[in-house]
């Protein structure tokens, strides 16, 4: 059974590896959407797997660090694809919440990235 949580964040970035020209080399933004979902059996005794609120606080850190900010100052998001993004989260989250089993991170309505770890 699985229970997920959605944050949005705003954030700008630039891809500097894309080819000359690319319209994501130029400065821009997005409202990011990401879905933290953790993988579980409800707890006899409460009946859910985790607390929501305990999800919501494993992530703040990251959503402080990343909310209103440059991307690529970030350590580790220097190339901030959506797939990366995915990923860099996962790692600051994953030793701290066993349970997760999926990051998704959409930059726009349309088009986004799911991570399940390597």
């Amino acid at each position: 059974m699985d229970i997920f949580k959605v944050f949005t964040l705003e954030a700008a970035h630039r891809l500097p590896n894309v080819p000359p020209g690319h319209k994501c080399a130029r400065l821009h933004g997005h409202s990011f959407r990401v879905e933290l979902r953790v993988s579980g059996e409800p707890g006899a005794d409460t009946g859910w797997i985790m607390d929501f609120s305990d999800l919501k606080a494993a992530f703040q850190p990251l959503y402080d660090q990343l909310d209103h900010h440059y991307l690529n100052d970030i350590p580790g998001l220097e190339n901030p694809t959506s797939e990366r993004l995915a990923m860099w989260i996962w790692e600051r989250l994953k030793p701290s919440l066993p349970l997760l089993s999926e990051v998704v991170v959409h930059e726009t309505c349309t088009s986004g990235c799911s991570y399940r770890g390597s």
